[in-house]
Order: C-alpha cells, then structure tokens, then sequence
C-alpha cells in the first residue's frame, strides 16, 4: 500500500487540488468506543447464567469467532444482526441460554454501553454543518445503529447513515461509501472518510474513490479533522 504522500500526490495527478465538502465518518472505534470492555461484560452479565470462563478466555474466543468466516449468509449483519450475534456470543462464552443473549442484545442498544471518543464532536459537527460540510456515518453494523446514535444525541449531527445491514455491503466492499455519497449528492472524491480499521476504512474508502484518514494515526480528532479541510472549529463558550 502507498504511504500517505505517495497517496496524496496520486490523488492530485488523477482529481487536482479537490476541496472535500463531506466527511464520513466509522461508528466503532472512531466515532464510539464501549464504556467497558466486551470480555468483562459478557463475563459479568453471564456469571447468572452460569458463564465459567475468564475476561481472557472470552476475549481470545470472541476474536476468533468474530475473524472466522459467517457461513449463514453473503453478509454478517443482516437486518437485526441476531443471528450473527448469538453465534458470537455463544462461542465466546459457551452459553446459548437466548435469555442471556437478548440481555446482552439489548444492552449494547442502549447509551449505557457506548460513549462518544472525542468529547469536543459536538463543537466539531456543528461547525463543519455551519460551513456547509456534509457528514454522514458509514459503518458495518445491524439496524442497532440509528437508534444508538439517537440515545447518545448525536444523530443530529449526520446528514446521512450509510449502514451496511440497510446497504447490504460491508465495508471495505465500495459499494457502501459509495452510497454515502450518493446519499449526501457529493461525488467520491469530494469526500474523505475518517475510521480506525486500515483494510476497512482506509483501503475500502480509496477503492470507492473517495479520500481517506486512518483515526489515531493520520488523524487523533475530530477537531483536527475539520482544520485540515479548512474549518475553524470553536469550543464551548468560545463559539
């Protein structure tokens, strides 16, 4: 893969100096992060249902569930995600109690179970909106999500969502940063997509055309997003 100026002058040579006028941005891991970790809440939630294994144990099998390929179907997260996440939980913990499943289910619905990693978004958003930026959320997640981004007050800030169980394409397939486009009528390469996974958000990003920063490396936050396309983004009292 090209590094960051060899990509920056192949975008130049294609598309010339292009001014983004939207930004795209990955739910988990750049716009959310769980308010604890994933092992210790299955492990918590569990010890009533009779879950004996470790945080350790359940992280390790968690990850290899969720790397394995999901044979029911083209898509992991299908409408709700159900199925997809009762094989995951179940192979993580070894419990297939469907009780303990809907309980987990619903926690990661709600509010309780995310928080928003940069604290300064809201100033960030709401001045990218004030100068015209589109923005929208492109994520690989279940019909969850839209409610999720109600509950913690921050759907709002979006124009659009792009989800892949709504696009039925997961990201890095372009097709699902291409509808974001779409929905936002701005053309691939007029936006840059912001997320944490390098094959899905940085690689799926450039092969639908459109720019893209990797969250904690080329970029550490929002507001330094909205300077380097040019927004001056003001704070709290300060706007």
């Amino acid at each position: 893969p090209m590094g960051a100026r060899e990509y920056y002058d192949y975008r130049r040579a294609i598309y010339g100096d292009i001014t983004h006028k939207a930004i795209l941005v990955d739910a988990a891991g750049t716009l959310l992060a769980p308010t604890e970790p994933m092992a210790q809440v299955y492990r918590t939630v569990g010890e009533k249902y009779g879950v004996k294994y470790s945080e350790d144990e359940i992280l390790m099998r968690y990850r290899q569930a969720y790397a394995q390929p999901w044979g029911r179907s083209r898509l992991r997260y299908v409408d709700d995600g159900r199925p997809f996440w009762q094989h995951i939980v179940s192979s993580s913990t070894g419990c297939s109690d469907l009780q303990y499943f809907e309980e987990l289910y619903h926690y990661y619905t709600t509010e309780k179970a995310w928080r928003l990693i940069d604290p300064d978004a809201k100033y960030v958003f709401e001045a990218l909106r004030r100068a015209g930026v589109r923005t929208a959320v492109v994520s690989n997640f279940d019909t969850r999500l839209r409610p999720l981004l109600q509950a913690l007050n921050c759907d709002h800030w979006f124009d659009a969502v792009a989800v892949s169980a709504e696009v039925a394409a997961e990201k890095p397939n372009p097709t699902i940063f291409l509808k974001a486009c779409e929905l936002l009528d701005v053309k691939p390469e007029e936006a840059v997509h912001i997320g944490d996974d390098r094959r899905n958000d940085l690689w799926g990003a450039r092969d639908a055309g459109c720019d893209a920063w990797l969250w904690g490396s080329d970029v550490h936050s929002f507001k330094e997003v909205a300077e380097r396309i040019g927004v001056s983004v003001g704070m709290g009292n300060n706007m």
